[in-house]
């Protein structure tokens, strides 16, 4: 990831975020920080217009983000998502968790990327699969080896912490 690819701002409303190029795990982790700090308070608004693909990790993440924001009474919109991105969502059953539109979703701020360090990643990994899974059911069979994979990492960069 490019340190311009993923951008996220704040307004008196909203957090603006936009994403450019191939969203993955690497843009989810900044994604995850946002949700997990912003307890559903303001809307998400997320900017696929230079985005070319997303991977499960990025999408659960956005899963996890629209679950939290509808329980909290906000919303998670997605801006100029191509037909290939929406099928990606759809793929994954997710897709009905988001409000789709065109148009300006309002200006993003500074880039937000950076290399996460290894242990907040596979945190990341870990909780963005639980979340497609729990968005949908079919989703298990698919992710169950990446969620264990990513839970097992997580075990052991806990253990090398602790051991430091």
């Amino acid at each position: 990831m490019n340190a311009n690819d993923l951008k996220i701002g704040e307004n008196d409303s909203a957090f603006v975020i936009t994403a450019v190029g191939r969203a993955n795990f690497e843009y989810a982790v900044p994604i995850r920080e946002l949700v997990n700090s912003n307890e559903g308070k303001k809307s998400i608004r997320l900017d696929l217009k230079e985005c070319t693909a997303m991977d499960s990790t990025f999408m659960g993440v956005l899963s996890m983000g629209a679950l939290k924001a509808e329980d909290n009474g906000s919303s998670f919109e997605i801006y100029n998502a191509s037909d290939s991105l929406k099928r990606l969502l759809v793929d994954l059953g997710v897709d009905e968790l988001f409000s789709y539109h065109e148009g300006f979703p309002g200006e993003s701020g500074c880039a937000a990327g950076g290399k996460a360090d290894m242990l907040t990643t596979a945190e990341t990994v870990e909780e963005a699969h639980r979340k497609l899974v729990e968005a949908d059911d079919a989703n298990a069979e698919r992710f169950n080896d990446v969620i264990n994979y990513a839970a097992a990492d997580v075990e052991r960069l806990k253990k090398t912490q602790s051991e430091s």
